[in-house]
């Protein structure tokens, strides 16, 4: 008999046909090789880790059982999806996942046939699933729609709003994959996960459910009135026995589970069945985050995603040696400086939607659990959340990712502006994020936040200017809602833990004094432009740099100054050229009647892919070299112009 542990499957194995082609016992091996691949490749390229580990059974059997691409897999989170590309033509180009120019770290509808919806975001699987499927209905087509929902993504409001129109639907063909494994990056948090940890325990509702599916598959063989009888009798004992089963099956789904996500035979025979059954259902799978690399399993936050190479055997991390300090990280500029805050004042609370060690909130939950909220994947909650603290007086600080505050824009408006309540946002990840690409670069937040009345915005340029800025917006003598942004990654000081300053609201900063061109930044890039003046000034060319700060209210004192005494302005930010900072400041000069000629750095109207950050900066053209061409095009038409009127006199 062949040793199935030797064949090499992935070899074989190119796209899903070819994995249709294999006996289900073999399987088994295959889902070893791939996990094997994706820690392999995970430990020298980095990524998305535990989340796709942990599916790697039901990606296998997904593929197997359904007819892919006409069958549509909806992955939600999208970081769950490393084994689904690398089951659908792209495993040769694998190596590329994240870095620039290569393949997206998430499902995406230009690279491949097989990537039903783009999901970056969390909690978009179903709605977008019942979509197609109510398309396809219409169309008269006999598709298969799955979205397969996990990682925390079921906590999102957004996800419950598509069970409750998908339950209401009962024609149309819609399986939901419930991946249960209590987490997202940080363990998950609310009833919802209470709900699913009391089905998954429960040994009576457990024992119960499989001597029922054992009696009821005897009665299905004796024909259409008995395997009526047999539905109802399964809908009643499964309604009956648990919470998290009337919740699902009161919103129009037939409910199915919980089964072991990693027993990858149960899953294909499973998925066999309800591939037959029509409407609405639900699948509860129960995995674990890092399946079958143990440093993953035991610490499933840190190993979401590594920030380190490691050993693919022994998981021992390959931390560079830093010959001297660093500076920290915004995020724990942040972290540290709410909890001085919160020291001093006993109003500052702490919110975030499922992001606590990413933001660093993490820390103010350690000392101050009575104080500093995970809400979940809910932006929308945290956000109004805040608001409702905001009126008994509490300050909150509210800290969500700057491409994730996009989701909870009405409420911004509706719940903290119009009311004008004293909510401080602190946008982390603004600007290019790097690897995780287009749907998390926090590229729109300054544009779309300067519109709305009552908001006073801000970015700093450094880690003593966050803490300044934060100390400010919590100060008694701002009365506003008070957006910070700042970018991942860290600053540029090293002793940034200075006594706290008052900034005055809407007033930026002469950083260098120069002659001819002013360069006007906007948080931390303004670093950016600090470095290419130092360039400049070695070439005897002295531009000016203005760190604003304020986006809104603008500093129109200084603004008016630097239009008298320039010749020329470069306006730099790490957003959006639309609407952004350049755009208030065009807008400005046009109201004063200033015609003197701007030239914006900045993200252009496209959708910006994945790189580092440094590679972004040059695509984008407003890297360092991007500044210091600029300033020389500049210097050159000046010169000319001075010139010329020599010549006249």
């Amino acid at each position: 008999m062949e040793n199935l542990k030797s064949r090499p499957y992935l070899e074989v194995v190119q796209y899903p046909k070819d994995l249709r082609n294999l006996q289900e016992i073999d399987l088994i091996p295959f889902c070893e090789e791939l996990r094997a691949y994706i820690i392999e490749h995970c430990s020298v390229y980095g990524g998305h880790f535990g989340a796709s580990l942990g599916v790697v059974e039901l990606t296998t059997a997904l593929h197997y059982v359904y007819n892919t691409p006409e069958d549509l897999l909806v992955w939600d989170v999208g970081h769950q999806a490393y084994g689904h590309k690398i089951l659908t033509g792209r495993r040769n180009q694998f190596h590329t996942n994240r870095l620039y120019g290569g393949i997206s770290g998430f499902p995406r509808r230009s690279e491949s046939e097989y990537d039903a919806f783009g999901v970056g975001h969390s909690s978009t699987s179903i709605s977008a699933a019942l979509g197609m499927a109510v398309a396809n209905h219409y169309l008269k087509k006999n598709t298969k729609q799955v979205a397969i929902i996990g990682d925390g993504a079921m906590t999102a409001g957004l996800a419950f709003e598509g069970l409750n129109h998908a339950g209401s639907l009962k024609n149309i063909d819609l399986l939901v994959i419930l991946n249960d494994n209590c987490m997202s990056i940080d363990p998950n948090v609310g009833a919802l996960k209470d709900y699913l940890i009391d089905i998954t325990t429960s040994k009576t509702y457990n024992k119960l459910r499989e001597e029922a599916w054992k009696w009821l598959g005897k009665i299905k063989k004796f024909g259409t009135d008995a395997r009526k009888i047999a539905s109802k009798l399964e809908t009643y004992f499964t309604a009956s026995a648990t919470r998290p089963g009337i919740l699902f099956e009161n919103l129009g789904f037939r409910y199915f589970g919980p089964v072991d996500g990693h027993d990858v035979l149960h899953l294909v025979h499973i998925l066999k069945d309800l591939k037959a059954i029509k409407g609405p259902k639900l699948l509860h799978i129960v995995t674990v985050k890092g399946k079958g690399f143990e440093p993953a399993e035991k610490d499933q936050t840190f190993w979401h995603a590594p920030s380190y190479k490691f050993n693919p055997l022994t998981g021992e991390l390959f931390k560079p040696n830093f010959a001297e300090l660093k500076p920290p990280k915004y995020q724990t500029v942040f972290g540290e400086t709410i909890i001085e805050l919160a020291k001093n004042d006993e109003r500052i609370m702490g919110i975030t939607p499922a992001m606590p060690s990413g933001s660093s909130l993490n820390l103010m939950m350690e000392v101050m659990p009575h104080r500093a909220f995970d809400v979940g994947i809910a932006e929308q909650h945290a956000v109004t959340f805040s608001a409702g603290l905001a009126t008994q007086g509490l300050i909150p600080f509210c800290n969500i990712y700057s491409s994730f505050m996009q989701r909870a824009y009405d409420q911004v408006i509706h719940d903290v502006a119009i009311q004008d309540l004293k909510v401080i946002f602190c946008l982390d990840r603004a600007g290019v994020v790097g690897a995780d690409g287009a749907t998390h670069h926090g590229l729109y937040d300054l544009a779309y936040m300067r519109c709305i009345p009552n908001l006073i915005v801000s970015a700093p340029m450094n880690e003593i200017e966050l803490r300044n800025l934060m100390y400010t917006a919590a100060h008694d003598s701002n009365k506003h809602p008070f957006v910070i942004r700042y970018p991942r990654g860290e600053g540029v000081i090293i002793d940034w833990k200075k006594p706290f300053e008052l900034i005055p609201i809407g007033k930026g900063r002469k950083v260098i004094d120069g002659e001819h061109i002013a360069i006007l930044s906007i948080g931390h890039i303004g670093n950016i432009a600090l470095q290419a003046i130092h360039k400049l000034n070695a070439e005897e060319i002295y531009p000016a740099l203005y760190d604003m700060r304020f986006v809104k209210p603008l500093d129109e004192e200084l603004l008016h100054e630097i239009c008298h005494h320039y010749s020329a302005i470069i306006t730099i930010e790490d957003g959006c050229l639309m609407g952004g900072f350049g755009s208030a400041v065009l807008e400005f000069m046009a109201e004063h009647q200033y015609f003197i000629p701007v030239k914006r750095l900045g993200a252009p109207d496209r959708v910006i892919e994945h790189g580092t950050q440094k590679e972004l900066y040059k695509e984008c053209f407003y890297d360092e070299n991007a500044v210091i061409h600029t300033v020389k095009k500049y210097v050159s038409t000046i010169s000319i112009q001075i010139n010329s009127r020599n010549n006249r006199m």
